[in-house]
């Protein structure tokens, strides 16, 4: 009887650990492996890059470089061992420094103010930027001006008492680096204000030019160097003005 007992008790126990084994067997079966979840994580990598890279092919279609830019250097960041950063990497540095020159021709452009105006008697236009240095209390003003009495003058109009000239005085002037000396004179109403004498010359010059710089001295200041960042002039939008 005890006999009988335990051989029953060994079957039993065999029967539950074979079900436990099948059971297991069954869940790993069941379970994806680690390979698995990294296969279906790099697919997952593959597919976002490629939607990315798509939106990047249309946006340089449309010609559209700074979300182009934007967004070649976030596939490139974000996936940068894929096939869409390859491709992206091929014309990135091309669109990045379109984009460059882009915001900096609308930078220059920018500066320029033109205006078309009532002015004593007679129609005032003028092309104006102010200094890039020095700034704040101390700008100085680069003047284009045509008027209908007064005719075409170039000036520089500054703050306080004006600048230091006497009679007909050279500024020692730069056009992009190159030594260009300006014959200048103060106007004889008391403005604060120093006229270009040769303003064709000035103004044909410049239209060539992306930097002047001029050595001046100031009645309240001493001497400074005025820097004007004039690139972004635009003659066509300096509006003629016949004479009266």
């Amino acid at each position: 009887m005890i006999r009988s007992l335990f051989r029953h008790a060994f079957v039993v126990t065999a029967a539950y650990s074979w079900l436990a084994l099948a059971a297991c067997s069954q869940q790993d079966q069941n379970t994806p492996s680690q390979a698995d979840a990294d296969k279906a994580q790099a697919q997952q990598m593959t597919n976002e890059a490629n939607q990315e890279l798509t939106t990047y092919r249309q946006l340089l279609q449309m010609k559209n470089d700074e979300m182009a830019g934007q967004l070649g250097e976030t596939i490139v960041k974000q996936f940068p061992t894929s096939d869409a950063a390859k491709e992206v990497q091929q014309t990135l540095p091309d669109v990045e420094k379109r984009w460059k020159e882009t915001s900096e021709k609308r930078r220059l452009t920018a500066l320029w103010a033109y205006q078309v105006g009532p002015m004593e008697g007679g129609t005032q236009s003028t092309a104006s930027l102010y200094s890039t240095r020095p700034s704040g209390d101390h700008v100085v003003r680069l003047v284009l001006r045509r008027h209908t009495q007064w005719g075409q003058s170039v000036f520089l109009f500054g703050n306080g008492h004006g600048f230091v000239c006497k009679g007909n005085c050279t500024i020692q002037a730069k056009f992009d680096d190159k030594p260009h000396p300006l014959r200048a004179f103060l106007p004889t109403t008391g403005e604060p204000a120093m006229f270009i004498r040769d303003d064709k010359a000035f103004i044909d010059a410049m239209q060539k030019t992306k930097r002047i710089t001029m050595d001046v001295e100031m009645q309240d200041g001493g001497k400074q160097t005025l820097l004007f960042e004039v690139g972004g002039y635009d003659s066509s939008k300096w509006t003629p003005v016949g004479k009266k």
